[in-house]
């Protein structure tokens, strides 16, 4: 949903400045919006999850990687599924299949250098996500800030972006 920020206006403008764009796929079920309800963070379990990265992404990350340019997961969806190629490697790689990766602070990115992101429920794996990326107390501010200026919350609204 993050990505529906992004109008065809806007892509193209983008890309008139240079910015290229890849694809990836994860088909978000359940346990991306259920809550954690555990006493510790380590004893949720996060549901599988289908996700694809192809080929064609992984050539986009690596000619970025060789050109100086940054990684920008729109979505934490799209932040789950390239985290979740580089588990094995370390590094993005084309594959399809499922993940039940869960990303929470003190996760070591691999590939995402930059998050562009929704504003997220609390105790919910997608702030867990962001805090995991941007560090918790810059998240919280956000949300303050966010919350002060009456942003919108949830899918689709308001968003920011997490360098």
């Amino acid at each position: 949903t993050a990505g529906l920020h992004f109008t065809e206006a806007l892509l193209e403008a983008l890309r008139l400045k240079g910015v290229r764009q890849a694809e990836v796929l994860l088909h978000v079920g359940l346990g991306t919006f259920l809550a954690v309800e555990s006493d510790e963070v380590e004893d949720h379990v996060m549901h599988a999850e289908t996700f694809e990265v192809p080929q064609g992404t992984v050539e986009a990350i690596e000619r970025a990687r060789r050109e100086g340019g940054r990684v920008i997961a729109v979505g934490t969806t799209v932040c789950r599924a390239l985290e979740a190629s580089a588990v094995a490697t370390g590094k993005a790689t084309a594959m399809a299949g499922e993940t039940r990766i869960f990303i929470k602070p003190g996760h070591a990115f691999k590939v995402v250098d930059a998050l562009f992101t929704n504003f997220h429920q609390s105790r919910s794996t997608l702030l867990m996500l962001v805090s995991a990326f941007a560090g918790r107390e810059r998240v919280l501010e956000a949300y303050r800030e966010a919350i002060a200026r009456e942003y919108r919350f949830f899918s689709y609204g308001d968003a920011t972006l997490f360098l």
